[in-house]
């Protein structure tokens, strides 16, 4: 996923406001399930235990990126160079590559100085990453709290090296070619620095220009237009909706009405999930997801932003009591839950009980479906 820690730090600050109203499983329609037949359930289809599941990834380690951490805390600037110069033109995967390294580039940035006096401050690969680290910087210097627990020295160190990144990414964006990344990090700080609307479709001109449907600049988009940063609901919902009909079966766009449906959910106390993931549109919307999903994963299978679309989706198949497509998806993800929705609980024990809860419960339902309760 790209802009790991800058959006890992976003989901905890909006923690504060995530309900915990969330009903329990075994109380939903259909239930009559027992609480103590739940992990059994999850046992008998295969599922991990609570206590083995990976609260800090979405989806499985990736050997390349394990290697290139443990190379670039050696020092090693050459490595992270190679790193991300193999993914070529594959925008989407320069655009992940680029997160990891910047995020390692905040705990020690040694080699990133390294890189830079070597190859010279106008390298592409050295700006682009360069400019992204001092976003996460920027970030981590703010803080994970809501804004009336961040202290005034806080903000001011975190809006001075917002405006330190601005520079950075223009100076990135000019040695940009037909590469959308250096615009895509511009975003947080179009989030953060407050971008009038006007200023942001012009980033955003530049990525589409570059790359249509950049699963990842769309979905940091689309917090742009949220009501939470510097848009609103109707905002959101319609960016959404026109990036899903754009997308072709397997670019996995379906994603944004999703997501921008749960912004709404998450927002609004007086809903009830049972009823609001029900209504007609969004039971449409979860259809076309899985036909995007299918679609994606016959390309192929191990394509990492398949897990980002299938946490969402085992969700709100699980709230629309379907549940054996809830199964399938949580089977395709089980295991690493570092992700929305489960991410917005914040703490490790939160989102193992989030997660465990509509998991274990989508597999009784099943299992009773097929006698086995």
């Amino acid at each position: 996923m790209s802009h790991i820690l800058p959006i890992a730090l976003i989901l905890f600050a909006i923690y504060s406001w995530y309900r915990t109203r969330k009903k329990s499983a075994p109380n939903r329609a259909g239930g009559s399930v027992r609480n103590r037949d739940l992990p059994k359930a999850a046992a008998e289809l295969g599922f991990l235990p609570g206590e083995q599941l990976d609260t800090e990834r979405a989806y499985a380690p990736d050997p390349r990126i394990t290697a290139v951490k443990e190379a670039v805390r050696g020092g090693d600037w050459k490595a992270a160079a190679q790193f991300l110069a193999e993914a070529g033109r594959d925008w989407q995967e320069r655009d992940r590559r680029s997160s990891v390294l910047a995020s390692e580039a905040v705990k020690d940035d040694s080699w990133l100085l390294a890189w830079r006096a070597e190859r010279s401050e106008d390298d592409p690969d050295v700006a682009l990453v360069l400019a992204e680290s001092l976003i996460y910087l920027a970030w981590e210097v703010r803080g994970s709290a809501t804004a009336n627990h961040t202290t005034r020295e806080q903000f001011a160190g975190f809006h001075r090296i917002l405006d330190e990144a601005r520079e950075a990414c223009a100076h990135a964006q000019a040695l940009a070619g037909d590469d959308p990344c250096p615009f895509i990090v511009e975003i947080p700080l179009a989030k953060g620095l407050g971008y009038p609307h006007e200023r942001f479709e012009e980033i955003w001109a530049e990525i589409v220009r570059r790359d249509p449907h950049h699963l990842a600049a769309h979905t940091s988009a689309l917090q742009y237009w949220c009501e939470k940063w510097r848009g609103s609901h109707e905002l959101a919902q319609s960016f959404a909706r026109s990036a899903a009909e754009k997308g072709a079966p397997g670019q996995l766009l379906s994603l944004l009405p999703l997501e921008a449906y749960f912004e709404y959910e998450i927002q609004h106390d007086e809903l009830e999930q049972d009823e609001f993931y029900k209504r007609p549109e969004i039971v449409a919307a979860v259809d076309a997801a899985l036909v995007d999903v299918a679609a994606a994963a016959a390309e192929n299978p191990d394509d990492w932003r398949l897990a980002q679309i299938r946490h969402l989706l085992a969700s709100l198949l699980f709230w629309q009591d379907r549940y054996e497509a809830a199964v399938e998806q949580f089977r395709l993800v089980d295991g690493y839950i570092d992700a929305v929705p489960w991410a917005y609980r914040g703490g490790r024990d939160a989102k193992i009980e989030a997660y465990v809860q509509q998991r274990d419960y989508s597999a009784a339902q099943v299992v009773k479906a097929r006698g086995g309760i």
